[in-house]
C-alpha cells in the first residue's frame, strides 16, 4: 500500500509564493515518476510538474520558470516551490507517485490566489 500525504496549501495573494510538499509511505526511488497535477472548478486534472527516478524534471508552459520541482531522498518527499502565484494557479494540487502499471494519488491540497 502507497499512501502520499500532501501539505503546504493554502491563501495567496497574487505574486506571492507557497511550496508544497508530498510525503511518500515509501522510498521515492520505488517509484518512475513522482510529480504534481491540479485541477481547478470545472476544468480536468492537469499536469504541473514531474521529476523521475534519474532526477529528471517536466513542467507545465504555464508553470516554467515560477515553479520548482524537487525531492528530498532521505525524507522521501518531494516539494513543489511555487513563486510569482497568479488567480489562474488556483486548484487542488495533488501529489502523483507512478509505478507502472499503477498510479497512486494523495487527497489534494487547496492552493488559493486572490487578485
Amino acid at each position: 500500500q502507497v499512501q502520499l500525504v500532501e501539505s503546504g496549501g493554502g491563501l495567496v495573494q497574487t505574486g506571492g509564493s507557497l511550496r508544497l510538499s508530498c510525503a511518500a509511505s515509501r522510498s521515492f526511488f520505488m517509484f518512475n515518476t513522482m510529480g504534481w497535477y491540479r485541477q481547478a472548478p470545472g476544468k480536468e486534472r492537469e499536469l504541473v510538474a514531474t521529476i523521475t527516478k534519474g532526477g529528471s524534471t517536466n513542467y507545465a508552459d504555464s508553470v516554467k520558470g515560477r515553479f520548482t520541482i524537487s525531492r528530498d531522498n532521505a525524507k522521501n518527499t518531494v516539494d513543489l516551490q511555487m513563486n510569482s502565484l497568479k488567480p489562474e494557479d488556483t486548484a487542488v494540487y495533488f501529489c502523483n507517485a507512478k509505478l507502472v502499471p499503477s498510479n497512486y494519488w494523495g487527497q489534494g491540497t487547496q492552493v488559493t490566489v486572490s487578485s
